[in-house]
């Protein structure tokens, strides 16, 4: 039976931060949510957008041209090719929209690049 997607629900089911959750597909886009803390490594997708929707908290993303900050219910798509850095001083949930298989670190690599796990099944 179909059943509506609870943000708050889901989240319960991971505490890792930066690590992006799967939790609806869109044609060929993923729904994302993710727990972020502390800050991020700046990075760029050169072959897409990609967009941010702050839930719960606080998120700056940094932008070579200067800081985009964000609180709850607010959205902001970083263009393709743009680097950025997200930084979240506390606990931030959010929800990202990206294209099937985006890698979160772009080409920066490094120990925050995570696999995304599918919470779609639960």
């Amino acid at each position: 039976m179909p059943q509506p997607i609870n943000f708050a629900e889901r989240l319960t089911h991971f505490e890792r931060r930066w690590s992006p959750h799967v939790i609806a597909r869109l044609n060929d886009y993923e729904l994302k949510l993710a727990k972020l803390e502390g800050e991020f490594v700046w990075h760029q997708h050169d072959e897409t957008d990609e967009a941010f929707i702050v839930l719960t908290g606080a998120l700056r993303i940094e932008l070579h041209e200067g800081p985009v900050d964000l609180g709850p219910g607010e959205l902001y798509v970083v263009p393709r090719g743009v680097q950025h850095r997200p930084v979240a001083r506390g606990l931030c949930e959010v929800l990202l929209i990206e294209p099937r298989g985006l890698v979160n670190t772009g080409e920066a690599g490094g120990p925050l690049t995570n696999a995304v796990v599918d919470l779609t099944q639960r």
